[in-house]
């Protein structure tokens, strides 16, 4: 027998069938993009549309505002330590189930991650400058799912519309939410569980001025709240 075939060959993980985010590779896209070559001296990257199935090498990106990951395989958040001055992380269109090691970017304000198989909200209250989350077209249904919104005091934009919500008491939920002005719950089951469902939403959250598909002008929200 070869000696070739007495070494034990490991097992390729599914990761190992992606294209990978290598040095090199972001290279070339920063000189396609015309970025500097320096890759500190970046503060924005695109990624997005390439097959990614993990987020790696990025650890000499450390002046990045805004990263596009969207429209790849990644099925993960992680090794994003050295990005601290990210203000926008696109993550949509993706295989992530949670959401997790986003708690250091203080300076996050804006944090897509629709269009994956998240099922609950979590280790996003952390961020203090969070005011723009966008989970729409998920797996969330029930009013826990997402309890932990009322601890995220800055969150001000909020699209959750498209998921699998049929919990009532998810209005709430929201109502506890401090800063809540834009909210969208369109695609959602419980939007015929709630009777009255705009007039409720609007009295119950008092600094509502946009819902799903229109505004909440002062007129609306006055004969809300006189009925």
């Amino acid at each position: 027998m070869p000696a070739a075939n007495l070494v034990e060959q490991k097992p390729k993980k599914e990761e190992d069938n992606y294209p990978r985010i290598t040095k090199k590779l972001l290279f070339q896209l920063c000189k396609e993009h015309k970025l500097y070559r320096t890759p500190y001296l970046n503060d924005v990257l695109y990624l997005h549309y390439k097959g990614f199935a993990k987020i790696e090498n990025l650890e000499e990106y450390s002046g990045l505002k805004c990263l596009w990951l969207e429209c790849n395989g990644i099925s993960r958040i992680e090794n994003l330590e050295n990005q601290k001055e990210l203000r926008c992380l696109y993550l949509q269109q993706n295989l992530l189930t949670k959401l997790e090691n986003v708690e250091h970017l203080e300076y996050l304000d804006t944090l897509n991650v629709s269009n994956n198989t998240i099922s609950k909200i979590e280790n996003i209250s952390g961020i203090p400058k969070l005011s723009t989350l966008q989970i729409s077209h998920n797996r969330l249904s029930t009013a826990d799912d997402l309890r932990h919104l009322t601890e995220c005091h800055n969150l001000s934009v909020l699209d959750v519309s498209h998921n699998r919500i049929d919990d009532p008491e998810v209005l709430e939920v929201l109502a506890s939410m401090k800063n809540l002005h834009v909210l969208n719950m369109m695609g959602n089951p419980v939007i015929k569980k709630i009777k009255n469902y705009r007039k409720m939403f609007i009295i119950k959250i008092k600094e509502l001025r946009y819902l799903d598909d229109r505004p909440v002008f002062p007129r609306e929200r006055a004969c809300a709240e006189a009925w």
